[in-house]
């Protein structure tokens, strides 16, 4: 589908036609960059994205232990003084 370049404020842009919207699922917030010449638009990612999937692998793996265990410090302070309000 060919377009054109048009002026927009001090910028330029291009109308990108509803069907390719439709096709390439693009809405909201977008990234773009140049490889090898071309422009290219595609999905923002979103923060965090993965994430979720990484720590069930972490888990499966048991890398999920909190490292500092056993340098916690417990003693009767912790267990006897203190007073939760």
């Amino acid at each position: 589908m060919r377009t054109r370049i048009v002026k927009i404020g001090n910028s330029q842009g291009v109308r990108i036609p509803k069907a390719l919207l439709v096709e390439s699922g693009l809405r909201g917030e977008v990234d773009m960059s140049v490889q090898d010449g071309t422009l290219v638009i595609a999905p923002a990612e979103r923060p965090r994205q993965g994430w979720a999937e990484a720590f069930r692998q972490m888990a499966v793996r048991g890398d999920d232990e909190l490292l500092d265990g056993d340098l916690a410090v417990t003693g009767s302070f912790e267990e006897e003084s203190w007073e939760w309000e």
